[in-house]
This record gives C-alpha cells, sequence and structure tokens, in this order.
C-alpha cells in the first residue's frame, strides 16, 4: 500500500509532546527537603561523569519552571512527559511525603492544565533514593515494593488531576548500565545483582500498577526502549549473537510484561551467571497485569556479530563475546546511527508480534553540537532533518498498523546527559549552562507547526 505521507495527517487526537527527566533539568537538589539519590552520588564521585560535572543545578527547571511552560505553550505540544523525583517526594525512600516537592509538582501539574497541556507523569526516571541503594538498591525485592508505596502517595495527591501515568523509563538502562558495566548510577559491576535488579523493576512496575488501579488510576504504561538486532552475517554464530543481545534488550522485559513469562532462551543464556530463585510464585502474573498502553524510547538499531570474550565489565550479562558492528552510515554525536526504519520496525515488530496495544513514542532525538549565532539563532538542520525522518516512519508504521497513538521528542531542553555531563545537546530549546538563557533552536520552530498541523 502506497501513502502520500506528505499530505496525509496523523490519526486524530494524536499526542504531540516532549519529555524530560528530573535529575536532568531540576537542579536544586538541596532545596525543599531533597535528599540525594543514587545519581547525586554517582556524579559527585571523581571520573564517573565527563568533567565531574554534576546535575546539582542542571538547567534550573526548579526555579524557571513558569518559563519552560511558557515554552511548551510555544511549542504548540498537546502534551509534555516528565518524571517526578522520588527523592524530592519520600527523601528517604519510604514514609511520609515532602510536602514541599508535592507543592512542586502540584504547581507545574496545575500550571500545564491551565496552559491547555496534559500532564504525563513517570514515576521513576533513575532517581532512587540514596538509602534505598545503601539498603540494597533495585536487586533488593523490597525496593519494589517501597515503589509502589512511593507511586500510590503520589498518585493520592496527583491523581485528581494527572490522568497518564508511565511507571518506569527504561528498565533496561536501570538494570544493566546501573548494575552490570556500572556506567550509569549507582556503578554496580555484577551481573547477578543486575539479573535481580531488572525483575525487581519489573516487580516494582507491576505493583506500582496494581496499587493505582485500585485508586482509580485510568491510563497506565511502562516506557521500554527497544531496538531492532541484526546479525551482521548470515553466519549461524552472528544470528546467535543477534537473538542473544535482542533478549537482553527487547524480549527480557516485553515478555514478562505482555506475555507473562520469561523468554526461556534468555535465561539459558545467563544460568551459569544466576539462578530464578529471586522470581517467586506470582511475580510474572503481577508484573504482566492488563497495559493501557507501552511506551517505546527509540533511538538506533544495533548490528551484531560473533566476537571474543571481552575484559572487564559488561552491561551485556552473559554475552560479552558479542561485538557491535558500525556500518558507516550517518551517526549523532553520541555515536547513534541514524536509522528511521527501525523505528518502523520496532513498532510493527509490537503489533506483529505482541498483539493489539496503544503505542506512543515516548522518546526520539538526536544529539548534535548546537551553537547559538550573533544573531540569536540556533540552525541545527540535522535535528530538523532527523526528526522529519522518524515521524515519516512511525507515519508508516500507523498506516501498516501499529496503533500509535502519540509521540514525544527528547528533549524540551538541553540538559545534563548522565554520564556525559553537559557535553550533549539533544533539546528543542539551547541552554546556556553559565546563564541558563533558554534559546528555541529551529527544530523546535519547525515541531511547532507540525504540532499545530498534525501533520508533515
Amino acid at each position: 500500500m502506497t501513502h502520500d505521507l506528505s499530505t496525509e495527517r496523523f490519526p486524530e487526537g494524536f499526542a504531540w509532546g516532549t519529555a524530560t527527566a528530573s535529575y536532568q533539568i531540576e537542579g536544586a537538589v538541596h532545596e525543599d527537603g531533597r535528599l540525594p539519590s543514587v545519581w547525586d552520588t554517582f556524579a559527585h564521585t571523581p571520573g564517573k561523569v565527563f568533567r565531574n560535572q554534576t546535575g546539582d543545578v542542571a538547567a534550573d527547571h526548579y526555579h524557571r519552571w513558569p518559563e519552560d511552560v511558557s515554552l511548551l505553550a510555544d511549542l504548540g505540544v498537546t502534551h509534555y512527559r516528565f518524571s517526578l523525583a522520588w527523592p524530592r517526594i519520600q527523601p528517604e525512600g519510604y514514609g511520609p511525603v515532602n510536602g514541599a516537592g508535592v507543592d512542586f509538582y502540584s504547581r507545574l501539574v496545575d500550571s500545564l492544565l491551565d496552559h491547555g497541556i496534559t500532564p504525563w507523569v513517570t514515576l521513576y526516571h533513575w532517581d532512587l533514593p540514596q538509602p534505598l541503594e545503601d539498603a540494597g538498591g533495585w536487586p533488593r525485592r523490597e525496593t519494589a515494593e517501597k515503589f509502589a508505596e512511593y507511586a500510590a502517595l503520589i498518585h493520592q495527591r496527583l491523581g485528581d488531576r494527572v490522568r497518564d501515568w508511565t511507571t518506569l523509563n527504561e528498565p533496561w538502562c536501570a538494570a544493566f548500565l546501573g548494575y552490570a558495566s556500572g556506567h550509569h548510577a549507582p556503578g554496580r559491576t555484577d551481573g547477578a545483582a543486575a539479573m535481580r535488579a531488572a525483575h525487581h523493576l519489573m516487580l516494582g512496575h507491576g505493583l506500582a500498577v496494581e496499587a493505582l488501579r485500585d485508586q482509580g488510576a485510568a491510563n497506565l504504561g511502562l516506557t521500554v526502549n527497544l531496538y531492532p538486532v541484526d546479525a551482521a552475517t548470515d553466519r549461524d554464530a552472528d544470528r546467535d549473537a543477534a537473538r542473544r543481545i535482542d533478549g537482553l534488550m527487547n524480549r527480557l522485559f516485553l515478555d514478562p510484561v505482555l506475555r507473562g513469562t520469561y523468554p526461556a532462551d534468555v535465561l539459558k543464556d545467563v544460568a551459569e551467571i544466576t539462578g530464578t530463585e529471586h522470581v517467586r510464585d506470582g511475580d510474572l502474573a503481577t508484573i504482566s497485569a492488563p497495559l493501557d498502553f507501552l511506551g517505546v524510547n527509540y533511538y538506533s538499531r544495533h548490528v551484531v556479530r560473533a566476537g571474543a570474550p571481552q575484559p572487564g565489565p559488561s552491561h551485556w550479562v552473559g554475552s560479552s563475546d558479542v561485538e557491535f558492528v558500525k556500518r558507516g552510515v550517518p551517526e549523532t554525536e553520541m555515536g547513534w546511527e541514524i536509522d528511521p526504519d527501525g523505528l518502523y520496525e520496532t513498532l510493527t515488530r509490537l503489533a506483529r508480534e505482541y498483539g493489539p496495544l496503544p503505542l506512543y513514542v515516548t522518546e526520539n532525538g538526536a544529539a548534535f553540537p548546537d551553537e547559538v549565532t550573533r544573531e540569536g539563532r540556533v540552525h541545527d538542520e540535522n535535528r530538523r532533518r532527523y526528526l522529519e525522518e522518524h515521524f515519516r516512519a512511525a507515519h508508516r508504521a500507523i498506516a501498516d498498523g501499529a496503533d500509535l497513538r502519540g509521540y514525544f521528542v527528547w528533549t524540551l531542553l538541553d540538559n545534563f546527559e548522565w554520564a556525559h555531563g553537559y557535553s550533549k545537546r539533544f533539546g528543542l530549546v539551547h541552554v546556556d549552562f553559565e546563564t541558563q538563557v533558554r534559546t528555541l533552536k529551529d527544530s523546535g520552530r519547525w515541531f511547532s507547526e507540525i504540532t499545530r498541523a498534525n501533520a508533515l
């Protein structure tokens, strides 16, 4: 079937938005009762983050949020996806809520609604309260239980105005970058702990869904980062390498939440590293409680081949011998290959293999070395082109059966990009981190035309 994408619109009511994360933009890490998260501790550990930069100030969104809401209104977005800082709401990770932290998010939600923008809340985007990590972190079952308690407490206070809730953002990153390779907070390097963390993150998701359903929550989902995974050649060893990475990256999270089972081949791949004693009876039923939507974060494709085991910690637990192949195609400044067809393949695979489920692209965007001109403009044609190609891929996926209902660009503001510090800029809005001056980039101006027309 052929479609003229230059003239066709997206479905009526399609959600256009941007996405952010609390630690990456808020700053104010010591204000109004907030206590440290694992990312505060990690960023203040010398050598963990580019130039030892931290999120102490970030984009100062905690103080500048009215300006940032105005920017969202200028962009014409219908939705804004943002995460809550768990240690701002429950500084210790348990116990009563911190009123000042709740008030901050309450003011933000009210302002978004006043501007006609739907708030889309993510409960967890990696800023685990440090006391919970000190007690064992996500490899410990009790962390999942504490997460559900936190979810219920904040929903009691915001659920009268917030309809759309995402439990976790990218549990793969939290588990494997945080506990296996140590590239992210909390910086641990234990493959078995990472596998336990992956399960308890998903259990926390399921327990939170259960708690929020009990409170009448309307629209609940989970966000996972997915990649198409291709073998570099038709050799059996390379095809098996692709199977293993697809299993760890994609199916380890999709299968339990959408099928109620763990993929048997993945469990076999990691059997020498960890067993399944931490998976208790009833856990998978909790994890696979029905969702209202699945969020998809997409950035690139993996092409792999069999290789030699690599020394040192790896986030590919049980598969450190897999090599990732560059194809010589254009890349973003993150070194990620630009592959919009991969988004189409990801969305249509979900529809084909996991059945009908409302989908949202909850993150997609690109880092490029942006600069403000003397005239006060940021000419980022590379980002505009990147987004257009991916929007077209998403539109094509809709035409071919994917139930895609919205698209959130990563990200609103240039921010603290985790271990890369402030060296990578993803924003539709440029931030001068010395002055905190915001400048709408050309890509943002173009995006505002898309949001208002609901069409390319």
